[in-house]
């Protein structure tokens, strides 16, 4: 059986920020996803999972963008209408992650955010870890790695600069 790899690709400021204190992200809007590998990440996804708050904002974008990717959205309160393939699931993170590795995931987008990360880490399902560094501070913010997320040192495997000053990081679980 082949290991599934546990993937977060994901935008962050300099400061360690992936949304604003309201969960916008109007900031990434000047570094098009396509530059950071996004179409060749997503082709070998098998899986997604998301915290509540990263889905009600994918899903405020009109058309859900992963029609063809099963997706469990960690979440204490049942999700209102869901699109095809979308289920809620508690935040029992070895369970999730065991169910997915039973059915045979390759890959698995840990999509967001912090708290997801966290929960994911503590567990020990994250081995790869895909960042787009901006060159911004946004001061205020959701953290990238809240407090109590556990340690993990991890190995650079990529860094590629892109316009506008950032970067396209890859980092491995050592």
């Amino acid at each position: 059986m082949t290991r599934t790899i546990w993937h977060c690709h994901i935008a962050v400021s300099l400061d360690g920020k992936i949304a604003r204190p309201d969960g916008s992200f109007d900031w990434l809007m000047d570094y098009p996803p396509q530059e950071f590998g996004i179409d060749a990440f997503l082709a070998e996804v098998d899986a997604i999972v998301m915290g509540r708050a990263t889905y009600e904002t994918v899903r405020g974008f009109g058309d859900w963008p992963h029609p063809d990717k099963p997706t469990f959205v960690v979440t204490r309160r049942p999700l209102v209408d869901p699109p095809q393939r979308v289920e809620a699931r508690p935040a029992d993170f070895a369970a999730l992650a065991a169910e997915l590795e039973g059915k045979g995931a390759r890959r698995v987008w840990v999509e967001g955010g912090g708290q997801l990360i966290r929960g994911m880490m503590a567990v020990g399902k994250l081995d790869m870890l895909e960042m787009a560094l901006l060159p911004l501070v946004l001061g205020d913010g959701i953290p990238l790695f809240p407090e109590g997320t556990p340690g993990l040192g991890l190995r650079l495997v990529k860094c590629e600069p892109r316009s506008g000053g950032a970067l396209h990081l890859v980092y491995q679980a050592a």
